[in-house]
């Protein structure tokens, strides 16, 4: 098939666009700057393999969209972001929502009938954070859209490799907890539970859930095989990385409230008052269906599947 795919550029993308090609997709990415690197395999020893394309354009600028999606079977659609910049015209509403109509409206107009989209778990009309509302609406513009095939999936926390640019949730911490406080603040007990996914096992179903029929209207919560207290997860992070874990202090969960929404909104904390609300609820699910319906093999989240973090 010849798969649009939105978000090549980031984290995710990245494994999903290599997970395409290896599966003999044809790929024509969307890119603000086509000038952009993309994390591609080696060449492939056979001239006919699979291609990917280039084209310019911006989910927020419909007109910019043209008919780029003229003549391909199916959209993978990816971008999304995790922190606002409002005075760049970086919202939630815009990415989301906005970003996420345009692609389906211009894939209908199209006639691609095969919409692979992702959310976020967590995802909910209302009582959550902008960020969650945001990607719930963006869910509903998928199923409302007509798509003969459409998928959801819902990510867990996703750790993997992130190359040498793009965010990832252990190598962030990494950077900007782990190695430079002497002590680790930890908000309340720390027992909130999350359930780290390898990002090649969400770019696995993704490919496989383009062309697998019962995969075609569902959505998915897609979440590794263990549960792992958030005071642990720092543990584990830190060994993978080839350090001792440090001491830790608990701040009570009012103060931590109350810092957050204070300092975290002058930047001077690792960590938002969203993320913060986001963390504290744990990122949790059943993730059977998840490993039920695609050939994955689940990956834990370990000293040893965290190795990468040594060279960060």
């Amino acid at each position: 098939m010849t798969v649009f795919l939105t978000g090549g550029t980031g984290f995710v993308g990245s494994y999903v666009l290599r997970a395409l090609l290896r599966a003999g997709h044809d790929v024509r990415c969307l890119m603000r700057d086509p000038s952009d690197p993309l994390a591609l395999p080696d060449a492939p020893s056979e001239p006919t393999g699979p291609s990917v394309e280039r084209v310019r354009g911006d989910i927020t600028d419909p007109s910019s969209l043209g008919d780029h999606l003229s003549g391909c079977d199916a959209v993978v659609h990816l971008v999304g972001i995790i922190e606002e910049h409002p005075g760049r015209g970086i919202t939630f509403e815009r990415i989301h929502v906005d970003g996420t109509r345009h692609v389906a409206d211009k894939a209908r107009q199209a006639g691609v009938d095969r919409f692979i989209h992702m959310s976020a778990n967590g995802a909910r009309p209302s009582d959550g954070t902008a960020y969650q509302t945001t990607k719930w609406e963006a869910e509903q513009i998928v199923q409302a859209a007509g798509f003969e095939h459409w998928t959801i999936f819902r990510p867990s926390i996703l750790f993997g490799d992130p190359g040498p640019d793009n965010p990832e949730f252990a190598s962030q911490l990494l950077a900007e907890l782990i190695r430079p406080f002497p002590v680790w603040p930890i908000f309340g007990d720390g027992m909130y539970q999350l359930q780290p996914v390898a990002v090649e096992e969400v770019a696995s179903a993704f490919v496989q859930a383009i062309e697998r029929p019962a995969a075609s209207g569902r959505t998915y919560f897609a979440g590794g095989p263990d549960r792992i207290a958030y005071r642990h997860v720092l543990d584990i992070i830190a060994r993978g990385a080839g350090l001792k874990p440090k001491p830790e202090v608990s701040v009570p969960m009012p103060l931590a409230r109350l810092g957050v929404s204070t300092v975290g909104r002058t930047r001077l904390l690792p960590i938002s008052p969203a993320q913060f609300n986001m963390l504290i609820e744990g990122n949790t699910g059943d993730n059977s269906a998840f490993y039920a319906d695609f050939d994955l093999t689940p990956t834990r989240f370990s000293e040893e599947a965290l190795a990468y973090l040594r060279n960060r």
